[in-house]
């Protein structure tokens, strides 16, 4: 039974924790959150995550109950009583700089736990090099022992999507590579607990860490593509969500659909973690940082579509925002391009409320009703599906919204234009 140290217990490091425990393994949670280790320990999350039918509030409940999980937030505690540790800690970007130094000191604390014959192994999305030039020093000089000799170190990125992750930690192909041969091994035999996919070894971390990034900034490009032509179709007067359609009927073609933003701590994130690698080697990235400029943009652009619709001044007119999770059915409002619609809206002077009954967080903004957002309503702009918002309740909308004409602005393609005018509505679209 291997004793895993998990540090970061958020939307990745949660459900890789229970991962293992569910292949019994002994697994000690770590984070700094007393709040959230409280909650934890008493079988509570707010995790949108299943996995062969079970939700993440049964997994972890029962995990407790066999006692092959508990979190603390002690971190040398844990270390002592583990010999796997695993880190999962982000990286936060503020105004387009990122600040390593939540990672590195989680690492400090790792190093002065260390113990011969440990592995550590990183599965934060890192800038390229982090783990061999600033790890890999920090854990030896806080533990005083060789890496590669006295402990193993090496680095897989995670591949998971929020709401499956339990199921991509099992089948989505991973990658892997460690300092020497002996660390690749040893994280080989770990990972393979729970991944049944075919896992890459590289030839080196550095390799790993680059393709972790850029998976995510093609994410980011693609959709950066398609945001802009929804623009040029919205000119034209044609249909984005249909032209993208059409499009992916070439058997070559796999376009995105568009969006009022891309949000979550992965995609946004990715190119900050880049250039900083990029402007010390010389090297310009134009492209990506193009797009992640158009993709910042489109919360501006949706507002823009909700004020022009607008029949009173913004100062006197109310919107309702249906959902605010940086994705559909997700609890994750982490740079939320929701949240930045909303900042422009009441920027502009307009009165907004928003409901998300998945979403924890508390806004001033955020309503516990449905009713409540819709009371008095303008307009609605929908940014994200959600279950527990009666999207279909089109006569509810009716009755509680402002008796003037109606609108809703729909960015994710779910209304049939013809039921809404048949409703009284105005729809208009990305």
């Amino acid at each position: 039974m291997k004793k895993v140290c998990m540090f970061g217990l958020g939307f990745v490091g949660l459900p890789l924790a229970l991962s293992f425990a569910m292949r019994g393994c002994q697994v000690t949670g770590v984070d700094i959150d007393e709040q959230l280790v409280s909650d934890l320990n008493k079988g509570i999350t707010h995790h949108l995550e299943f996995y062969e039918g079970k939700a993440i509030q049964e997994i972890l409940q029962n995990q407790l109950t066999q006692d092959r999980f508990r979190a603390i937030s002690d971190g040398s505690a844990a270390m002592r009583e583990s010999d796997h540790i695993i880190v999962t800690i982000g990286i936060p970007v503020e105004e387009h700089k990122h600040d390593i130094g939540p990672l590195l000191e989680v690492c400090r604390t790792v190093g002065t736990g260390l113990k011969k014959g440990d592995l550590v192994l990183i599965r934060s999305t890192v800038i390229p090099g982090t783990t061999r030039d600033l790890i890999l020093p920090l854990l030896e000089e806080t533990s005083g022992l060789k890496a590669g000799q006295d402990f193993y170190l090496a680095y897989s990125s995670e591949r998971i999507a929020e709401g499956r992750a339990f199921h991509e930690f099992e089948h989505m192909p991973a990658a892997l590579s460690g300092i020497n041969a002996q660390s690749t091994e040893k994280a080989m035999e770990l990972m393979s607990l729970v991944t049944r996919a075919h896992i890459t070894q590289a030839s080196c971390m550095e390799v790993v860490e680059a393709s972790k990034v850029i998976e995510n900034i093609s994410r980011d490009v693609d959709i950066a593509m398609v945001n802009e032509f929804a623009r040029f179709c919205k000119a034209m007067g044609i249909d984005i969500f249909e032209v993208v359609a059409v499009a992916n009927t070439h058997q070559r073609v796999q376009l995105l659909n568009p969006g009022p933003g891309v949000g979550g701590y992965c995609l946004p994130n990715a190119l900050f973690y880049l250039l900083p690698k990029a402007e010390e080697l010389g090297v310009d990235l134009n492209l990506l940082t193009t797009a992640r400029q158009v993709n910042e943009a489109m919360p501006r652009y949706v507002a823009d579509l909700v004020l022009r619709n607008l029949q009173v001044a913004p100062s006197q007119g109310k919107i309702a925002v249906l959902g605010i999770a940086m994705k559909d059915y997700s609890n994750d409002d982490r740079m939320s391009p929701a949240l930045a619609v909303i900042a422009c809206l009441q920027q502009s002077g307009c009165k907004v409320e928003a409901f998300d009954p998945a979403v924890p967080s508390c806004y001033d903004f955020k309503v516990d009703s449905l009713t409540g957002a819709l009371t008095g309503a303008h307009g609605i702009v929908l940014l994200s599906l959600q279950n527990g918002i009666e999207l279909m309740n089109l006569d509810l909308f009716r009755e509680l919204m402002a008796p003037d004409l109606p609108f809703i602005i729909d960015t994710k393609n779910f209304y049939d234009p013809a039921l809404l005018k048949e409703k009284g509505f105005r729809l208009e679209r990305l």
